[in-house]
């Protein structure tokens, strides 16, 4: 295969891989760097390489859980509080392999939303190669990341923008949801 179609099978097979669907079975902290290395790479207006990133395993999955549960209740009113997404916390975290907490360092040298797209392609860098690896990721944003930086010890000018769920799995591949590309593109050539 040449190499536009490697990485195009790859870009076509990648899918969202939910906790509920990881086995039991540990991810090698040499394939967490692969995954992370990859990310590295990622395009970054002026080389201000914003991506952060915190790895959580082993017994701070649970820890994790614990403070996503404690966030949650210290943030809905009792009237709104459901005990069923309290304990969905804990379930989710302990399903997971790894968890990557996605950080966005912000500079000040250039606009904050340039990058956040620097770091959104990272993650899309991992996705890529934890999917070539036949790794199960997941990326997930619930509002309750804006309150983890005292968990994570983040910087000032550091942020957590979602947290990167990692796990093998038993899915079979299935045919992407996409419309047609001609619906979505315009072309100028006068």
């Amino acid at each position: 295969m040449t190499n536009y179609e490697i990485v195009s099978q790859i870009i076509k097979e990648r899918r969202s891989i939910f906790p509920a669907s990881y086995i039991k079975k540990e991810i090698s902290v040499e394939v967490i760097n692969q995954i992370l290395e990859s990310a590295n790479y990622a395009p970054t207006h002026k080389l201000t390489q914003p991506w952060r990133f915190t790895v959580i395993r082993k017994a701070g999955l649970k820890k994790l859980g614990e403070e996503l549960g404690r966030l949650y209740q210290s943030h809905v009113s009792p009237q709104q509080f459901l005990q069923k997404k309290y304990d969905s916390f804990a379930e989710k975290t302990g399903q997971a392999d790894c968890i990557i907490a996605i950080q966005l360092a912000v500079s000040g040298k250039i606009p904050e939303w340039e990058e956040l797209a620097a770091v959104s392609c990272a993650v899309q860098n991992m996705a890529l190669t934890a999917e070539s690896l036949k790794v199960g990721a997941y990326w997930s944003s619930p509002p309750l990341i804006d309150h983890l930086g005292g968990f994570l010890s983040l910087d000032e000018n550091e942020k957590c923008i979602g947290l990167f769920y990692m796990g093998y799995h038993n899915e079979k591949p299935w045919m992407p949801n996409r419309s047609s590309m001609e619906e979505k593109v315009k072309w100028i050539e006068e």
